[in-house]
Parts: structure tokens; sequence; C-alpha cells
């Protein structure tokens, strides 16, 4: 049997660090990922056949996402849910589109407020050197490794550490709010090539 409704229902509610485990997420943020994501149009049809549960969908994408090498593999991502491969592609895309769409950036990510900028320079002053205090946002980057190399541009995906990978940036406010996420390749052809 498939482990992804003991995740939803027994660990989401009496063992959140086990939830965490698998999905990456505390059970409080991805209930209000769900809730936020419920309406978006890319989860209903005009079929007869129902989609699985927007909640599903997004547990899937989530494990799949938390995971690396061969546990990130469609196979055993099919087996943890209990759905076929080309289910678990699907609903990745679906939530992805979701998750891209203008307007749940917007709401989701935004630039901070003279208040939370304010704020986030009395922790820097408090809690480092008070030369620092003028610093109110962090960049960081990583690589976030890719199972397989991708069709399109699949060479401009190679990295330092010879891995397919994205290279995400995050820019955070202090105390912790992302403020803005940058996805790309280590480096962009110049031309679009053959294959």
């Amino acid at each position: 049997p498939s482990f992804l409704p003991h995740v939803l229902h027994v660990y989401k509610h009496e063992r959140p660090d086990l939830f965490r485990g698998h999905l990456r997420v505390n059970p409080a943020t991805f209930d209000r990922l769900v809730a936020r994501l419920q309406g978006d149009a890319v989860f209903s049809n005009d079929s007869e056949n129902a989609q699985i549960s927007v909640e599903e969908q997004v547990a899937i994408t989530l494990y799949r996402f938390g995971h690396f090498g061969n546990a990130a593999g469609l196979q055993k991502v099919a087996e943890w849910a209990g759905y076929g491969k080309g289910t678990v592609d699907l609903v990745t895309r679906r939530v992805m589109t979701a998750v891209l769409r203008p307007d749940f950036l917007a709401e989701a990510i935004c630039l901070p407020t003279q208040e939370e900028k304010e704020k986030a320079k009395a922790w820097v002053e408090k809690h480092s050197c008070k030369a620092w205090r003028n610093g109110w946002c962090m960049v960081d980057g990583t690589l976030v490794p890719l199972d397989e190399r991708p069709f399109w541009y699949g060479e401009s995906y190679f990295d330092r550490k010879c891995n397919y990978s994205l290279n995400v940036q995050v820019c955070a406010c202090i105390p912790l709010c992302v403020i803005m996420i940058s996805i790309f390749p280590d480096c962009l052809p110049a031309e679009p090539s053959d294959h």
C-alpha cells in the first residue's frame, strides 16, 4: 500500500516531525499552501473523472522535490504515493503551474515595507555588528540537483559539481521573510542549440 495516506492522515496530526521529513514543510504551512492553491483552474476539469485532491497533488509534488537521486525517481515517488508514474509527472506540472502564476507569486513573495526594513535593521544591530545596521536583506544561493538532464538546453544545467542542477538564489529580509527567488541554470546558452 502507498504511504501517502498515512503521511496526510496520521503523521500530519500525530507526528509533525515525520510529516516534515516526508514533505519538507510543517503541517500548518502545508495546509495554507493547499488552501491557497485549491481554487486554481489547473485543478479543475470538465471530465467525468475528477482529479485527485489538491492536498494529494501538493503532497506528491513536495515529496518529489524534497528527495534526490533514486528516491526522487518517478517509480519511487509513484510507489510512495500509490499512483502511476504518469500521474506523478502530471500532478507535479499542475502544482508548478499554480505556484508560478503571477498572482500567487505576487501574494507569496513581496518586498518589505519601510517598517519591516526598520525592524530588520534593528534586529541586525542587536544581534551582530552595529556597523551592519543598514543591512536588512540576505542573499544566499544553492544548487538544486535535477534527476536528469533537461531536454531543452540541457548543457546549460551542468554545474561545477558535474551534476545537472538549478541555481536557486533566495533574498530574504531579516527575520526570514522571503522577498525574491531566482531559479536559473548555472549558465544560459548564447544561442539555441540544435537539440
